[in-house]
């Protein structure tokens, strides 16, 4: 439920201060900043389980090689590492940019995201790893950072939240410094949105249907309460998710925001034909049962289908897989 709001830059953030209700819910059809607030403070406390998200060396190498695919062996051999000054827009609770620290790409670390509670969960994160970030609620249209501060601009699974993405890479540039880069990395391509949604709602139907079944109800199915509580999620996810992308024409967009050396990169195709009904099987049924076993079948399962994947790219045209990244610099003065 939203109680208040705080001023970032023009615009006001609303805070929440508990788990959405059916009514907040209505609410936010109507009001998307509200909407993005709601869920994202709604999800920060139990984020990581629900996306497998930690900052071990499975995470490490997974953000690394996102990061390291998109850009290049060309742009890593002439750019040097670490990056010093770094600011992860849509940070979540720090996946991307915690990781890719401790993977020895980023330096300084600073995380917005238009959830407060979100921050609040990176810069907790970052303490149990031992170090500090930098981090407050902000706007990308809108961020609080004077001109020419960052060496780079990151972000993932972020854009395709922003209501306007162009303005969104225009502020990223104001902020890199000249000769910075922006790397922003699973985004949703337009068919893989289209085939990822059908497969979670067929799964979803398909495992509430089985697991309340007499057999299974007591040891596999989630509680009325749990359900309805997911089936809001939902309802606000629909609201929160607001883009989908053709890859030339994001391409596109970041050139007419001001870019240089812009280049996409798409990823997972059969790799997202398994992860979509893996994590919708995952968030329908009693967590409970699911171990150690099932995690590590279901990674790396989806490691052996991303290396197929890679040999499909070749062949395969780039709108077909389900992740989309974009990188580009800031011109030089």
């Amino acid at each position: 439920m939203a109680a208040f709001s705080r001023s970032v830059g023009k615009r006001e953030i609303p805070t929440s201060d508990g788990p959405a209700s059916a009514d907040d819910v209505e609410k936010a059809w109507n009001d998307n900043t509200l909407a993005q607030v709601l869920y994202h403070d709604w999800e920060a406390q139990t984020y990581d389980e629900k996306w497998s998200i930690s900052f071990d060396e499975r995470c490490i190498s997974y953000a690394k090689e996102r990061f390291e695919h998109l850009l290049g062996p060309e742009i890593l051999a002439a750019e040097p590492h670490p990056y010093g000054k770094s600011l992860e827009i849509g940070g979540g609770t720090g996946f991307f940019s915690l990781n890719l620290k401790q993977a020895g790409i980023l330096d300084e670390v600073t995380v917005t995201d238009v959830s407060p509670g979100m921050v609040e969960a990176a810069k907790e994160n970052a303490r149990k790893l031992g170090f500090e970030v930098e981090g407050q609620a902000a706007f990308a249209e809108d961020l609080p950072y004077p001109d020419d501060t960052f060496d780079v601009v990151i972000g993932h699974a972020v854009i395709h939240h922003i209501p306007d993405v162009e303005a969104a890479f225009r502020d990223v540039l104001r902020v890199l410094k000249p000769g910075g880069r922006f790397v922003i990395a699973g985004e949703p391509t337009r068919v893989g949105d289209w085939y990822a949604r059908r497969l979670g709602r067929v799964t979803w139907k398909l495992t509430t249907a089985v697991t309340h079944t007499a057999p299974l109800r007591e040891r596999w199915a989630k509680s009325k309460e749990e359900l309805d509580a997911s089936s809001r999620a939902a309802a606000l996810e629909s609201i929160v998710d607001l883009h989908t992308f053709v890859p030339d024409e994001l391409e596109a967009m970041a050139v007419r925001a001001g870019a240089a050396d812009v280049k996409t990169q798409t990823e997972e195709f059969l790799a997202a034909l398994l992860g979509w009904p893996v994590r919708t099987f995952e968030a329908a049924v009693n967590p409970e049962r699911l171990g150690w076993g099932w995690a590590m079948f279901a990674y790396k399962s989806w490691l052996r289908l991303s290396a197929v994947d890679r040999v499909l790219s070749k062949g395969l045209p780039k709108g077909v897989f389900y992740n989309v990244g974009i990188t580009g610099t800031k011109p030089l003065r």
